[in-house]
């Protein structure tokens, strides 16, 4: 067995013995639908929706912001993590992504708590704060990579002391760690692991993953006050 088929037989593994809910339709269902409409296969791994969603729950969110919906399989994994009048709000560039992501979502049960707002999010982030919610709970960002210090940036604007911040796809297949790698997405990277690491409000770590998704990782931060 080569050693990307053990990663996938691990997360597997894993997948068969913690995530023990009866079959779950509307997940297996928005994967199928993604598929079948040609958005590319990058949806987090079953057992990182699990992670987000037990995130969400050990914070006691009552909203959370996602920044990149793809599908909406995170974000049916982070909806579930919501009391009943909780709210998510995730914005994807791509309309027809949204489109899929919507269905998706409704077929969850999840319509009345999830928005999807469609923009880039650049411009859509403004606008939210233009709004005075009250603040977010906790951040997932898995957008483009090269706006990722952007991303932090506005997720401390629109958070409070506790929140979490989730920043995914942070070890680009080890390229985060090559010196004289210039791509734009691991330079964006970059940025936001060293605003996280510097940044006074912020507190965080970063972990390397694999599994069926690769050899990759994710950082996570909380907000300090």
């Amino acid at each position: 067995m080569g050693e990307s088929q053990l990663w996938h037989a691990v997360d597997g593994y894993f997948a068969d013995r913690l995530l023990t809910e009866a079959p779950d339709e509307a997940l297996t269902a928005a994967l199928r639908d993604s598929d079948a409409a040609g958005l590319p296969p990058i949806s987090v791994s079953p057992v990182a929706g699990k992670l987000l969603q037990l995130l969400a729950q050990v914070r006691g969110a009552r909203s959370i912001l996602e920044i990149g919906t793809l599908g909406g399989y995170s974000t049916i994994w982070l909806g579930r993590a919501l009391p009943a009048d909780g709210r998510l709000i995730s914005l994807e560039y791509d309309a027809r992504h949204a489109e899929v992501a919507v269905r998706n979502i409704a077929r969850a049960g999840l319509a009345r708590q999830v928005e999807v707002r469609v923009g880039a999010a650049l411009d859509s982030l403004p606008a939210l704060a233009d709004e005075n919610m009250p603040p977010f709970d906790l951040v997932f960002i898995d957008a483009d990579k090269v706006n990722n210090p952007h991303y932090v940036e506005w997720a401390l604007r629109l958070t409070g002391a506790g929140a979490l911040i989730v920043l995914d796809n942070v070890v680009r297949g080890g390229r985060v760690a090559d010196p004289d790698n210039t791509d734009p997405d691991v330079v964006g990277t970059r940025a936001a692991l060293d605003m996280i690491g510097s940044h006074p409000r912020l507190t965080g770590t970063a972990i390397q993953t694999v599994g069926t998704k690769g050899y990759d990782g994710f950082a996570l931060a909380r907000v300090l006050a």
